[in-house]
Protein backbone atom coordinates (compact mmCIF):
# COMPACT_ATOMS: atom_id res chain seq x y z
CA UNK A 1 0.00 0.00 0.00
CA UNK A 2 8.10 2.31 -3.29
CA UNK A 3 11.60 3.43 -2.72
CA UNK A 4 11.98 7.00 -3.90
CA UNK A 5 15.28 8.57 -3.06
CA UNK A 6 14.54 9.38 0.56
CA UNK A 7 16.88 9.06 3.51
CA UNK A 8 17.38 5.33 3.94
CA UNK A 9 16.19 3.26 6.85
CA UNK A 10 18.76 0.63 5.84
CA UNK A 11 20.46 -1.19 8.62
CA UNK A 12 18.15 0.25 11.21
CA UNK A 13 15.27 -1.47 12.87
CA UNK A 14 12.92 0.53 14.92
CA UNK A 15 11.33 -1.42 17.79
CA UNK A 16 7.74 -0.78 18.69
CA UNK A 17 8.19 1.97 21.24
CA UNK A 18 4.79 3.15 22.27
CA UNK A 19 2.23 1.39 24.42
CA UNK A 20 -0.48 -0.55 22.65
CA UNK A 21 -4.08 -0.80 23.78
CA UNK A 22 -4.22 -2.52 27.15
CA UNK A 23 -6.55 -5.26 25.91
CA UNK A 24 -3.75 -6.60 23.69
CA UNK A 25 -0.74 -6.02 25.91
CA UNK A 26 2.65 -5.08 24.50
CA UNK A 27 3.73 -6.75 21.27
CA UNK A 28 7.13 -5.80 19.82
CA UNK A 29 7.44 -5.06 16.12
CA UNK A 30 10.31 -3.91 13.98
CA UNK A 31 10.22 -1.88 10.80
CA UNK A 32 12.64 -2.38 7.95
CA UNK A 33 13.00 -1.35 4.33
CA UNK A 34 11.44 -3.34 1.52
CA UNK A 35 13.56 -5.99 -0.19
CA UNK A 36 12.76 -7.33 -3.68
CA UNK A 37 12.08 -10.81 -2.29
CA UNK A 38 9.18 -9.32 -0.24
CA UNK A 39 7.06 -8.35 -3.23
CA UNK A 40 4.86 -11.45 -3.62
CA UNK A 41 4.10 -11.48 0.10
CA UNK A 42 3.14 -7.80 0.03
CA UNK A 43 0.86 -8.35 -2.95
CA UNK A 44 -0.87 -11.28 -1.18
CA UNK A 45 -1.32 -9.16 1.95
CA UNK A 46 -2.85 -6.36 -0.14
CA UNK A 47 -5.30 -8.83 -1.72
CA UNK A 48 -6.32 -10.06 1.74
CA UNK A 49 -6.69 -6.56 3.19
CA UNK A 50 -8.83 -4.95 0.49
CA UNK A 51 -11.78 -6.05 -1.65
CA UNK A 52 -11.58 -6.36 -5.42
CA UNK A 53 -11.70 -2.92 -6.98
CA UNK A 54 -9.71 -1.42 -4.14
CA UNK A 55 -6.82 -3.88 -3.84
CA UNK A 56 -3.95 -3.38 -6.27
CA UNK A 57 -3.06 -5.62 -9.15
CA UNK A 58 0.55 -6.84 -9.15
CA UNK A 59 1.39 -4.28 -11.84
CA UNK A 60 -0.21 -1.40 -9.92
CA UNK A 61 1.51 -2.26 -6.65
CA UNK A 62 4.87 -2.67 -8.41
CA UNK A 63 4.37 0.68 -10.19
CA UNK A 64 3.65 2.54 -6.94
CA UNK A 65 6.58 0.91 -5.20
CA UNK A 66 8.96 1.89 -8.01
CA UNK A 67 7.98 5.53 -8.29
CA UNK A 68 10.97 7.80 -7.94
CA UNK A 69 10.20 9.33 -4.53
CA UNK A 70 8.40 6.34 -2.99
CA UNK A 71 9.47 4.03 -0.22
CA UNK A 72 8.05 0.86 1.28
CA UNK A 73 8.45 -0.08 4.92
CA UNK A 74 7.82 -3.59 6.22
CA UNK A 75 6.67 -4.57 9.73
CA UNK A 76 7.50 -7.89 11.33
CA UNK A 77 6.92 -9.08 14.86
CA UNK A 78 9.93 -9.23 17.13
CA UNK A 79 10.05 -13.02 17.03
CA UNK A 80 12.89 -14.88 15.28
CA UNK A 81 12.12 -15.71 11.62
CA UNK A 82 8.91 -13.69 11.84
CA UNK A 83 6.85 -13.35 8.70
CA UNK A 84 5.84 -10.01 7.27
CA UNK A 85 2.70 -8.84 9.03
CA UNK A 86 2.22 -5.44 7.41
CA UNK A 87 3.61 -2.75 5.18
CA UNK A 88 3.18 0.85 4.10
CA UNK A 89 3.94 2.48 0.77
CA UNK A 90 4.39 6.25 0.75
CA UNK A 91 6.02 8.92 -1.36
CA UNK A 92 7.46 12.36 -0.89
CA UNK A 93 5.75 14.49 -3.49
CA UNK A 94 6.10 17.94 -4.91
CA UNK A 95 5.50 21.08 -2.85
CA UNK A 96 6.59 19.40 0.41
CA UNK A 97 3.54 17.14 0.45
CA UNK A 98 3.74 13.42 1.19
CA UNK A 99 1.27 10.76 0.15
CA UNK A 100 0.40 7.50 1.87
CA UNK A 101 -0.36 5.13 -0.99
CA UNK A 102 -1.37 2.10 1.06
CA UNK A 103 -1.04 0.68 4.53
CA UNK A 104 -1.82 -3.02 4.94
CA UNK A 105 -1.74 -5.16 8.09
CA UNK A 106 -2.76 -8.82 8.14
CA UNK A 107 -5.91 -9.55 10.16
CA UNK A 108 -4.08 -11.52 12.88
CA UNK A 109 -1.75 -8.57 13.58
CA UNK A 110 -4.38 -5.84 13.77
CA UNK A 111 -5.12 -3.93 16.97
CA UNK A 112 -1.60 -4.50 18.31
CA UNK A 113 -0.19 -1.14 17.21
CA UNK A 114 1.49 -2.30 14.01
CA UNK A 115 -0.46 0.08 11.77
CA UNK A 116 0.38 2.97 14.09
CA UNK A 117 4.05 2.01 14.05
CA UNK A 118 4.12 1.86 10.25
CA UNK A 119 2.31 5.17 9.93
CA UNK A 120 4.67 6.88 12.40
CA UNK A 121 7.73 5.48 10.61
CA UNK A 122 6.45 6.68 7.22
CA UNK A 123 5.60 10.13 8.61
CA UNK A 124 9.11 10.38 10.09
CA UNK A 125 10.62 9.44 6.73
CA UNK A 126 8.43 12.02 4.96
CA UNK A 127 9.52 14.72 7.40
CA UNK A 128 13.16 13.77 6.74
CA UNK A 129 12.44 14.21 3.03
CA UNK A 130 11.17 17.76 3.64
CA UNK A 131 7.43 17.10 3.62
CA UNK A 132 5.33 19.45 5.73
CA UNK A 133 2.04 17.61 5.23
CA UNK A 134 0.75 14.24 4.10
CA UNK A 135 -2.45 13.10 2.47
CA UNK A 136 -4.12 9.80 1.69
CA UNK A 137 -7.31 8.34 0.34
CA UNK A 138 -9.57 5.71 1.87
CA UNK A 139 -12.95 4.35 0.88
CA UNK A 140 -15.80 6.38 2.35
CA UNK A 141 -17.33 3.19 3.71
CA UNK A 142 -14.15 2.03 5.49
CA UNK A 143 -15.14 3.15 8.97
CA UNK A 144 -12.22 1.40 10.70
CA UNK A 145 -9.67 3.20 8.50
CA UNK A 146 -11.37 6.57 8.94
CA UNK A 147 -11.28 6.17 12.75
CA UNK A 148 -7.65 5.00 12.65
CA UNK A 149 -6.51 8.03 10.64
CA UNK A 150 -8.55 10.49 12.71
CA UNK A 151 -6.90 9.06 15.88
CA UNK A 152 -3.57 9.88 14.25
CA UNK A 153 -4.43 13.50 13.52
CA UNK A 154 -5.78 13.24 9.96
CA UNK A 155 -8.82 15.23 8.85
CA UNK A 156 -11.14 14.68 5.90
CA UNK A 157 -10.60 17.51 3.40
CA UNK A 158 -12.64 16.38 0.39
CA UNK A 159 -14.24 13.42 -1.37
CA UNK A 160 -13.30 11.98 -4.75
CA UNK A 161 -16.42 10.55 -6.41
CA UNK A 162 -16.07 7.04 -7.88
CA UNK A 163 -12.35 7.02 -7.05
CA UNK A 164 -11.99 3.24 -6.88
CA UNK A 165 -12.53 0.94 -9.86
CA UNK A 166 -15.55 -0.60 -8.12
CA UNK A 167 -17.26 2.82 -8.09
CA UNK A 168 -16.77 3.58 -4.38
CA UNK A 169 -15.99 7.18 -3.42
CA UNK A 170 -12.81 8.04 -1.52
CA UNK A 171 -12.39 10.35 1.43
CA UNK A 172 -9.20 12.39 1.15
CA UNK A 173 -7.52 12.95 4.51
CA UNK A 174 -4.67 15.28 5.33
CA UNK A 175 -2.33 15.89 8.25
CA UNK A 176 0.16 18.64 8.95
CA UNK A 177 3.52 17.07 9.82
CA UNK A 178 5.60 20.11 10.80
Amino acid sequence: MENRGLKPFRGRSEPFREGTPSYNGRVPFTVRDFQAADFDTLWRIDQACFPAGISYSRAELRLYMRRRASFTLIAVSGEPDAAIAGFIVAEAGARARGHIITIDVIAAARRFGMGSLLLRAAEDRLISAGCRSVELETAVDNAAALLFYKRHGYSVVTTYPRYYSNGVDASVLEKTLV
